[in-house]
């Protein structure tokens, strides 16, 4: 990897080669995402069934799109059973976590005046899950869990069959175990505007979430406002800020668990130490040699792979925040004290026993995370993803009489008479 002095040029440019991984840098796929949003609306499951030939080389129309109670039977035979307690194991600690976010409604009373907050569940939302060459089981559960810890009474999947109409078991048994009403087969852009927009078999969804290649990401971004959306998701990240404590070769091992990801993705390490961040490059190159996605990873660290090297720790600190990173180690003597500095990060994993892959796929917290810099503004997927706050108000008329001309004061100031109109005909009206 290469090895830089960390100072405002290198932060600079750095930021600047990372943004050009944004969905939002991707125009010229946007037309084409624009048709396919476009032919779904207007003609619903015929341009289902048509791109899924296209794509996927299936056939699917009316009859066979929703999942049968049959298919998720098979996949449960089909898929290893160590496999399935694991699944089972890290379900539970997600939804322990998620629970620990769930929100009550509240209401004040006092001199006639009843103010609160309505908290109410979305009535149904849509998971998006990927199929193409790669199966995650554990965006499933991510993605499923916190709606279903909110309440949401209806959850539905789309997600992308294979040639003959098979979805991957472990997505099946994963989305069973996670609680998803309904799963349909298809993927891609069709598939985000089939949920946002609603067609003969697939319903409208309130909010759509999960991960996705471009064309999906971008697809969410155009139906955003018709339906709510988790985020438009960039290509993954990861971020080690570390001392001369480190290990090198966990932490080599950790830069490397994100840039197999895909050739987009960002692997990241801010050192006060010099001698760590040339460890830490020849502990990269040896692992490089024997893992099994290899070109990929390769791609990745020549594109968009760092190594920092700061003159002291709260340069360090200044730039990760300014990186603002999908996922954070802090592997230093004292992670917790640096971790109160850290203002921007999706996820934060304090010390060397805590590796990235661990958020991924067990302890608890949600693993859909802010990307490309999004983390100074954005947030993890959680249970607030999944709720409504709605505002209460009750005055009695004794309580309204004592401010009406405050309101009405305050609608004359805007000019918009028929506000204050409607506060004064109360008590002003000669036939009140």
């Amino acid at each position: 990897m290469r090895i830089l002095e960390l100072n405002e040029q290198t932060k600079t440019d750095l930021s600047k080669n990372l943004l050009k991984r944004s969905p939002n840098s991707y125009g010229e796929y946007e037309k084409v995402v624009a048709e396919i949003i476009e032919q779904v609306r207007e003609k619903g499951d015929e341009a289902i069934f048509e791109y899924t030939k296209k794509f996927d080389k299936a056939d699917i129309n009316k009859d066979n799109i929703l999942v049968t109670e049959n298919e998720i039977k098979e996949a449960y035979e089909a898929v290893d059973q160590t496999l399935l307690s694991v699944i089972r194991k890290s379900l539970v600690n997600i939804k322990k976590y998620h629970e620990k976010q769930l929100q009550n409604s509240w209401f004040t009373s006092e001199d006639g005046i009843i103010l609160g907050q309505k908290v109410s569940p979305m009535n149904i939302a849509g998971v998006y899950v990927p199929g193409g060459k790669a199966v995650y089981p554990s965006s499933v559960l991510m993605n499923v869990l916190p709606a279903k810890v909110a309440g949401v009474p209806r959850i539905v999947m789309c997600t992308p069959c294979d040639a003959n109409g098979k979805v991957y078991p472990s997505t099946l048994v994963a989305a069973k175990e996670a609680g998803v009403d309904e799963i349909y087969k298809c993927g891609g852009a069709q598939a985000i505007a089939a949920m946002a927009f609603g067609t003969e078999s697939v319903p409208k969804v309130d909010k759509i979430v999960g991960p996705g290649n471009i064309f999906v990401a971008l697809a969410k971004k155009a139906v955003f406002g018709f339906v709510s959306i988790d985020s438009i998701a960039g290509p993954s990240e990861i971020l080690v800020l570390a001392d001369e404590t480190a290990n090198p070769r966990y932490v080599a091992a950790d830069l490397l668990s994100q840039a197999e990801h895909d050739e987009m993705a960002s692997a990241i390490l801010i050192t006060t130490s010099k001698e760590l961040a040339e460890n830490v490059s020849k502990e990269v190159d040896g692992f490089v040699a024997v893992l099994s996605r290899k070109e990929i990873i390769q791609k990745s660290l020549d594109q968009y792979g760092y190594i920092l090297v700061a003159d002291n720790m709260q340069d360090a600190i200044d730039a990760a925040n300014t990186i603002a990173s999908e996922h954070m180690e802090i592997v230093t003597k004292d992670p917790f004290t640096i971790m109160t500095k850290i203002k921007n990060a999706g996820a934060i994993f304090l010390g060397e026993y805590s590796s990235e892959p661990l958020g991924d796929y067990f302890a608890g917290p949600n693993h859909v995370l802010p990307t490309n810099g999004t983390a100074k503004f954005f947030s993890p997927l959680s249970v607030d993803d999944f709720i409504k706050k709605s505002s209460i108000i009750s005055y009695s008329r004794e309580a309204l009489e004592a401010v009406y001309q405050d309101i009405a004061t305050f609608a004359d100031c805007e000019q918009l008479t028929a506000h204050a109109n409607s506060i004064r005909v109360r008590f002003e009206d000669k036939e009140s």
